[in-house]
């Protein structure tokens, strides 16, 4: 298609778009140039797999293959890619592979998603798809390379690559380990016997028999079927929507100046298009006129190499760039020098972003984001060490410019494109190391939140140096330098000139350094309002000591942990020498054992069998609420919300564009409550909230109105951009700290039965002690819930003034009653259901209703569907999360460190309506009490602000408890200075105080196992001599400390009333429905092994195969009514126990039938027995409904850890070595699904500890509204080696069948890590303190929650580079004296 220059020339013919998916044609004549493919996907087709998770490309649910055929190489290129960001118009001639299109359960599963399953490597699945794509892109590229072939049943791919390709996926439940273990099993270079726990073999078994159980797998699982039809067609393409926008995929430069030129003379909005991956961080509310694709533009995608150096084309991706880089560095005609630093320039990219966004993003967009946006990049700052160059086109003008001088100039505009950027020959920057003394060194540095997973940097650096080594003096002169910073709150990255002219041409010393580190604490400096920006500058000085340290004084004198290098012998520097290899980031392979005790005493109850679904969750095949196909003119909703913590509202408008959009419906509000219904979002047990504000909004996230639209897309914008008034004449100034509520005397009540009891006389506790602290502070921050699956529902009115709502909620009995009084309907008006959830953690219990509550009042009103799925930011800000906190405790205690009496007091924020909070005190005591403190008295105070009401999440309460319990013990240790675990030991429980502090859950003594699971824990890790190692390893480093900390849980239990229905068909096949909710925590799969063994207990011919023959359907309010609640970890087992009551009476009413029968026939099959109870009408469904007595209620459960941690003084950042757990599950129903929770809820706590973030501004405004902000652990900040070890122990009647739960005890013991690194921290403060020629430790601290890199830098001295200098130099001097 040809383009004339002539403005007024003809307009090109419109064209159509032209793709597949898993291989079935689409052609589209008229699109939205905006649309997303994810978009497309999820309501034109009917695959689902592909998930919403965040919308910004940082989660890796909407993960896809795209298949292009190339026609020059004549081959097919493959690459997995973020469809939530790929504009829908940028697939044209391509081919899209879905997790269905990989396998499917009516064609065949993959082998993926076989070994998904059978490794136990799914929960709630809404992530597994998209981990099944990632790996299997990852798997097709594999073969394409020239190694060897694998042996039989394994692929190309590496353990390595096998972790790398799904670096970027986030998963909330699993703890990522069983998802590691499943997709090494796929590398050629596994060592089969280090895989975890699964399905296929038994530990023991030879490798020729695990290796033939494994679902098989050949070169052709991995065929990718490229459509023939596709390979006719033509690149150029041209498309418009009814909206007027349209598409243009230029193919030459000649036809980009044209439309450049002829858009400029309109005035036309334009946008340049290469990926789209852009908009993952800059969301753009407004359209364009025109999206014009560079991809086809040869010049823009092409890569040069040439004696002058590598050019690569502005539209190249990442990847792409990476690939080159690295053939380049491994060529034989470049020099060491110039081989080393592509490498490592490849080497960074690699951890930029994740890969299926580094497979489209292009090093060119990447550029201009900095230079426009200013977008903290990494890759200007490595380019710009380089000196690399880039190619400007504007107009018909092209430049060559210096990438600064790009930089520095204003941004481009939108008549200039980046068309290329060159990195120069090595040779023509100076020359190459020689075996005169000559050497160039180059690194590159990145301190981020992760070290892979898809996390910008706090700050990067690049730096490139040619020194000159003495041979005779061993003095090292630095001949010239380039040093480069970026993403630390500036513009763009900047070269420290003055530090460079600083030190070029003196010869490097102590000195010298010292005095370039504090010339770059000037240059280093961060605009205002950075956040942690004295950090931030503080990276710099590290990184530059890592740089030179090892040169100083000559380079065979190495300081200790500054390098990999020898610390003794000779060293021989040479151009591909890693001067700073400790800060690189390790190969992820991360490992660890699984102890299980299985049981077959209640076939198939306490056998690991694979979770229910689990291979149709990998294939996506798994339906969600979301998944759900739209009804016939279905609606769409999203939320106004307030932006004020309180103020009076005087208008709601949308743009006047907006107004007059024919697909926006209405704007629903309070209102719009029918007569005879109430303003209710949500009521529970102990509180209620209105729907909608009325008058006034009482707090950031106050639901105003419920924008309707036909698409939620349009929602969506409709409602971001809707113009809100407020006005706070006369109102009281909103309560935003729990200080300011005391005063104010704004607290919440808590029912007298919920209030927990003292223990003890606090006064003689006190008087007994020995030492005491008093008034000690701490505070705790909140968490997110960061379920994969955002708040969603779906409306659909029904006849006779009726409705049926699909819901994502953890409570639908509670969103049943809350829509029939919204609405004023009676409750057999309103049917809610719920199939599964993807993922809860107490965040879709409350709010959830909210939001099913708001569909069914629009639709109510409109007499159509209406269906919402909160986008990512929304669902952060409205959410709540955990309980935040301020905590003031008094302790005494003896010589010894052993507890008399603890008081405390705790102001624990909130939010502005009850919602659950009731529970809150009761469940921090629980926490609290799990060591002995002789006394302890509290004051809890439930502070009601001006902030989103806070809703349980995972192990509510006792989480803060049981960490709070830690750090006063830590306090204590401190202050005897005596070791910690031993003042742990002292103060565990004995039977006696066990009944003292739970006096409704304590047991019988035999049921006390945590001293010997404490004991038996310390023998297995070999915790005294891992002790002694420790202590070793920071007596010889000087920048690397390591920590470690063992540490025990009390969870308290309680079950609650639960239902339960078993149905049997006559052919024999079973149907069950419980109240409780599949979450991911395996509740369907309990409950399958129990309705076999319950209904087992007949006794006949294949009952030992009715596993197979049970279906667990979804919760229905109207089919099985009082469901309760899915919380506390205990609704598996209560339903478990409603499951085997029904089975029961099942049992009873064919018992007469079969001893008829046997008396007649002899044995009796299991399908004979049914078939003759449906002919003598013998009643086959039957319901109960479980109440737990005052005797089996509640109990105890127990568990221990310990956690080893290394952290790095130069950059704060901690990496968790091991983990070491075992806890007690009673008899476990199943061992697999009890695993998975243990590990997925450890790595959950892991990410409150350490990592995540979840903050606000003054007003409560939260500032981490996604994921480029608010960071959940991935797979490469998991314990590298992670053992856990399940204990049977013994039998406990008051339980059911024995067991125990294990979905939120483990979350407690993430704290020891967080003490591990405080172990750590504390030695590197006292290594800090002997510079500054201080003896002693100071070891009374406070380790901030979460522990993140700039507050472990922060404690152990943002000046720890010029402290430590300063100290070199003063020994130097006493030295020379």
């Amino acid at each position: 298609m040809e383009v004339k220059n002539n403005i007024n020339s003809e307009i090109p013919t419109q064209t159509s778009l032209v793709f597949a998916v898993n291989g079935e044609r689409f052609e589209l004549f008229k699109v939205d140039p905006s649309t997303t493919l994810l978009e497309f996907l999820r309501s034109q087709t009917t695959f689902k797999s592909v998930k919403l998770g965040c919308g910004e490309g940082g989660c890796g649910a909407c993960v896809v293959l795209i298949s292009k055929y190339d026609p020059i190489l004549d081959r097919i290129e493959d690459f997995t890619a973020s469809s939530c960001l790929t504009l829908l118009c940028s697939i044209h001639g391509c081919s899209i592979t879905t997790s269905e299109g990989i396998g499917n359960s009516k064609d065949g599963l993959h082998p993926i998603h076989k070994r998904v399953a059978g490794f136990h490597a799914s929960q709630c699945g809404f992530c597994t798809p998209g981990m099944c794509v990632s790996l299997f892109g990852t798997l097709v590229n594999a073969e394409k390379t020239n190694r060897l072939d694998p042996p039989s049943g394994f692929s190309k791919l590496t353990a390595a690559e096998a972790e790398e390709a799904i670096a970027g996926n986030l998963c909330r439940c699993t703890g990522y380990r069983p998802i590691a273990d499943a997709y090494k099993s796929f590398a050629a270079n596994v060592d089969i016997e280090d895989l975890g726990f699964n399905s296929f073999w038994r530990k023991g078994e030879n490798k020729d028999l695990m290796l033939s159980s494994l679902p098989q797998y050949g070169k052709n699982h991995n065929n990718v079927r490229f459509p023939l039809f596709l390979k006719e067609i033509k690149n150029d393409v041209i498309l418009s929507s009814d909206e007027g926008s349209c598409w243009h995929s230029p193919t030459s430069l000649k036809e980009l100046q044209s439309l450049l030129k002829l858009n400029r003379a309109n005035g036309t909005r334009i946008k340049l298009v290469v990926s789209n991956t852009g908009m993952g961080y800059y969301k753009e509310s407004d359209g364009y006129d025109k999206y014009i694709d560079l991809k086809g533009i040869s010049e823009l995608s092409k890569i040069g190499k040439d004696q002058t150096g590598i050019e690569i084309g502005a539209a190249v991706p990442i990847s792409k760039a990476i690939e080159v880089l690295k053939e380049e560095s491994r060529s034989d005609f470049l020099t060491e020098d110039s081989a080393m630093i592509l490498g490592k320039l490849a080497d960074h990219m690699s951890k930029v972003a994740s890969r299926f966004i580094r497979n489209t993003a292009s090093v060119g967009g990447n550029l201009v984001m900095a230079q426009k946006n200013n977008f903290p990049s990494d890759m200007a700052t490595i380019l710009l060490a380089v000196d690399s160059m880039v190619q400007i086109m504007t107009g018909a003008k092209f430049e060559w410019l210096a990438l600064e001088e790009f930089f520095e100039r204003p941004s481009l505009s939108l008549e200039s494109v980046l068309l290329s950027i060159k990195i120069p020959s090595f040779e023509l920057m100076g020359g190459k190391s020689d075996n005169q003394g000559c050497k160039f060194l180059f690194e590159t540095y990145r301190a981020s939140p992760r070290p892979l997973g898809n996390a910008l940097p706090y700050l990067n650096a690049a730096f490139l140096a040619k020194v000159f080594m003495s041979k005779d003096t061993g003095e090292t002169t630095i001949d010239a330098c380039r040093l480069s910073f970026g993403a630390y709150g500036t513009k763009h990255a900047i070269r420290a000139k003055k530090v460079e002219d600083f030190l070029v041409g003196k010869v490097l010393s102590v000195h010298i350094l010292h005095g370039a580190v504090n010339l770059l604490a000037s240059i280093i400096v961060p605009d205002g309002g950075t956040l942690d920006a004295a950090y931030r500058s503080s990276l710099a000085a590290g990184f530059l000591l890592k740089f030179f340290n090892f040169l100083i004084d000559g380079p065979s004198k190495l300081i200790n942990g500054c390098t990999s290098l020898p610390v003794n012998g000779s060293i021989q520097l040479n151009g591909n020498q890693n001067q700073a290899q400790h800060d690189k980031t390790p190969m992820l392979l991360s490992s660890g054992k699984q102890v299980i005790e299985d049981s077959n005493k209640y076939h198939p109850v306490g056998e690991p069998i694979t979770k229910s679904g689990a291979a149709i969750q990998a294939s996506g095949e798994a339906v969600f609420v979301d998944d759900i196909p739209s009804p016939p003119n279905c609606l769409h909703g999203a939320y106004i919300y307030s932006t004020k913590p309180l103020a009076r509202i005087t208008s709601i408008e949308l743009r006047p564009e907006l107004q007059r959009h024919k697909g926006v419906v209405d704007i629903i509000s309070s209102k719009d409550i029918p007569d005879g219904g109430q303003n209710l979002g949500a009521r529970a047990l102990f509180s209620s909230e209105p729907l909608f504000a009325e008058e006034i909004a009482r707090y950031i996230g106050d639901r105003l109105a419920f924008v309707v639209a036909d698409t939620q897309k349009l929602a969506d914008t409709a409602a971001n951009s809707a113009i809100v008034d407020y006005d706070v004449d006369n109102l009281e100034p909103p309560i935003l700290t729990v200080e300011d509520a005391v005063k104010r005397s704004s607290l919440h009540e808590v029912p007298p039965f919920l209030r927990p009891k003292h223990v003890g006389d606090i006064s003689k506790g006190m008087a007994e002690a020995d030492h005491k602290i008093l008034s000690a502070k701490m505070n705790l921050p909140s968490q997110y819930y960061f379920y994969m699956e955002t708040h969603t529902a779906l409306a659909i009115p029904d006849e006779d003034n009726c409705i049926a709502v699909y819901s994502s909620i953890q409570c639908p009995q509670y969103a049943h009653a809350t829509i029939a009084a919204c609405l004023g309907v009676p409750e057999n008006n309103v049917r809610v259901i719920t199939r599964r959830v993807g993922g809860g953690f107490g965040g879709k219990s409350m709010k959830s209703i909210c939001a099913a509550t708001s569909c069914a009042l629009a639709a109510h009103k409109l007499r159509r569907p209406v269906r919402i799925y909160l986008n990512r930011k929304t669902d952060m800000i409205m959410a709540g999360g955990r309980h935040p906190m301020k905590i003031t405790y008094s302790v005494g205690f003896k010589n010894n460190g052993k507890i008399t009496a603890l008081d405390i007091e705790v102001l624990m924020n909130a939010g502005l309506y009850l919602d659950v909070s009731a529970i809150m005190p009761a469940r921090l005591v629980s926490g609290l009490k799990k060591y002995d403190w002789g006394a302890l008295s509290f004051d809890i105070k439930l502070c009601k602000t001006n902030h989103p009401n806070r809703c349980a999440m995972r192990a509510p309460g006792e989480l803060q408890g049981s960490f709070i319990a830690e750090a006063i013990l830590e306090n204590v240790a401190a202050t005897l200075s005596i070791d910690v675990d031993s003042v742990r030991s002292i103060n565990l429980h004995t039977h006696t105080s066990l009944e003292l502090f739970y006096l409704e859950s304590f047991g019988e003594p035999y049921e006390y196992t945590l001293p010997s699971l404490w004991n038996k824990l310390s023998v297995s890790v070999n915790y005294d001599q891992r002790v002694e190692m420790v202590k070793e390893f920071n007596r010889v480093n000087t920048w690397k400390k390591r920590g470690l900390s063992r540490l025990p849980v009390v969870f308290e239990m309680g079950l609650r009333p639960t239902p339960g229905k078993v149905s049997i068909f006559s052919d024999g096949s079973v149907v069950v429905e419980v109240g409780g909710i599949e979450l991911g925590q395996g509740l369907w799969t309990k409950v399958k092994q129990m309705a076999a063994f319950g209904l087992g207990e007949i006794q006949c011919e294949g009952t030992e195969g009715l596993l197979d023959k049970i279906r667990v359907v979804q919760s229905d309010t109207v089919s099985l009514i009082q469901g309760g609640l899915t919380a506390g970890s205990t609704t598996s087992g209560s339903s478990c126990e409603a499951v085997r009551l029904s089975c029961n009476i099942l049992v009873e009413r064919l018992k007469p039938l079969k001893e008829k029968l046997q008396k007649e026939m002899g044995s009796i099959k299991w399908e004979t027995l049914l078939h003759q109870a449906y002919i003598q009408s013998v009643n086959l469904s039957a319901s109960s409904f479980f109440v737990p007595t005052t005797y089996s209620k509640n109990y105890l459960n127990y568990g221990a850890a310990v956690s080893e941690v290394e952290i790095d003084l130069l950059t704060g950042e901690t990496r968790f070595l091991q983990t070491d757990i075992i806890y007690d599950c009673g008899q476990s129903l199943n061992p697999a699904v009890d695993l998975g929770q243990i590990e997925g809820a450890f790595v959950q706590g892991l990410g409150f500890f350490m990592l995540e973030e979840y903050e606000t501004n003054v007003d409560g405004m939260v500032l981490a509204d996604g994921t480029w902000n608010y960071k959940i652990p991935t797979i490469d900040t998991i314990p590298k080696q992670f053992n856990v070890q399940i204990l049977n122990t013994g039998h406990h009647k008051r339980r059911v069948l024995s067991s125990k739960a294990s979905g939120e005890p483990p979350l407690l013991l993430a704290a020891s890590v967080h003490c591990a690194t405080r172990a750590a921290v504390k030695e590197a403060r006292r290594q800090v303190l002997s510079w500054s020629n201080k003896d002693g430790t100071d070891s009374r601290f406070e380790l901030k929650v979460p522990a993140t890199m700039p507050v472990v830098k922060e404690l152990i001295g943002l000046d720890i580079v010029e402290t430590y200098l300063k100290w070199k130099m003063e020994k130097n001097s006493r030295i020379s004296y």
